[in-house]
């Protein structure tokens, strides 16, 4: 597995990461526990060495810390504050105390005596958010935390806490099908020096061509409630998902490993974090990071993507009112 470096602090993890969420959270009932431990062990075989979690992601952080408690150190878990009691329909908290108390929740959950990338999970209006880079810039100091991370921060955000503590990765969606990281966040985290760590880069699966407008989610799957997944926008985004097939077949790969390529063909410093619950499907991901796209395929597939505008907003009210734009 190839490597790449996250900020300017010497952050150096597998070209593709692991997102634990969906073993846990969000994506329907919980996966199977032994058969998530493998998994994620078999993860670390195949040469994955970022893991990301959060406190919000029901009981991720104790399966994730039981996973990769024998190989701890070869590894690099990342998790997330941000919520009151942990859940996103609380809403935010970022208050010092509530960092704080985060951390030493979470390093008990993960088996572990330091975090090494602890991200803020969204944007807290009612914190500066120098009082939050403050905090975590403590928790480094006392050996706690080793880097920091934002997660769906705008620009002037960025900047700010930047200014205090240096800030390894951003975290956001970006994707075939969500590129407006390109407009604004892209060319900031290149001048500041700032890793970027997608989720969702293939779509909330739809990339892989496995979901159509008949698809049935179960009952607990967030995607229930986005506006992307609603029966009519899948039905007009199948273009996009075609296109996407056409050029995987010409290069002899799947639309899954094209997606990812893709994202890596972007910036040598971003690293995607696409999540799974089986084997053949992260042995697929993982086989995205030696796909080399020409000049010419990228712009194959820019063209591509003109042809087919996704219809859609990616997230529901409630929950696009946390992105810092």
């Amino acid at each position: 597995m190839q490597e790449r470096v996250l900020g300017n602090n010497g952050l150096r993890v597998s070209a593709i990461g692991f997102g634990c969420m969906g073993l846990s959270f969000g994506y329907g009932p919980a996966a199977e526990r032994h058969g998530a431990i493998a998994l994620l062990r078999s993860a670390v075989e195949q040469g994955v060495t970022l893991f990301d979690t959060a406190e919000a992601y029901g009981a991720n952080e104790e399966l994730v810390g039981e996973a990769l408690a024998p190989v701890r150190d070869q590894v690099v878990i990342a998790t997330k504050f941000g919520f009151r009691d942990g859940d996103p329909k609380n809403g935010l908290d970022s208050r010092p105390e509530r960092i704080r108390a985060v951390a030493e929740q979470s390093l008990k959950r993960l088996k572990t005596d330091r975090i090494d990338l602890f991200y803020q999970h969204r944007p807290d209006p009612a914190v500066p958010i120098e009082d939050v880079a403050g905090t975590v810039k403590d928790l480094i100091r006392e050996g706690k935390v080793k880097h920091f991370g934002l997660s769906e921060a705008g620009v002037q955000t960025i900047r700010r806490a930047h200014a205090v503590q240096p800030v390894a990765a951003l975290q956001s969606e970006y994707s075939l099908w969500w590129r407006e990281p390109e407009e604004e966040i892209l060319p900031l985290l290149e001048e500041l020096g700032i890793g970027f760590v997608p989720f969702s880069p293939l779509g909330k699966g739809f990339l892989t061509g496995g979901i159509d407008a008949a698809t049935q989610f179960d009952p607990s799957d967030f995607r229930n409630t986005v506006p992307r997944f609603s029966p009519e926008a899948r039905e007009a985004n199948a273009a996009l998902v075609g296109l996407v097939q056409a050029i995987a077949k010409n290069k002899g790969v799947t639309p899954a490993q094209i997606a990812l390529a893709w994202l890596l063909a972007q910036r040598p410093w971003i690293v995607p974090i696409p999540g799974t619950t089986k084997l053949h499907r992260l042995q697929e991901n993982l086989g995205a990071a030696p796909v080399a796209l020409s000049g010419m395929e990228l712009d194959e597939i820019a063209a591509a993507l003109t042809k087919a505008p996704v219809q859609g907003a990616r997230y529901a009210p409630a929950s696009q009112k946390m992105v810092d734009r």
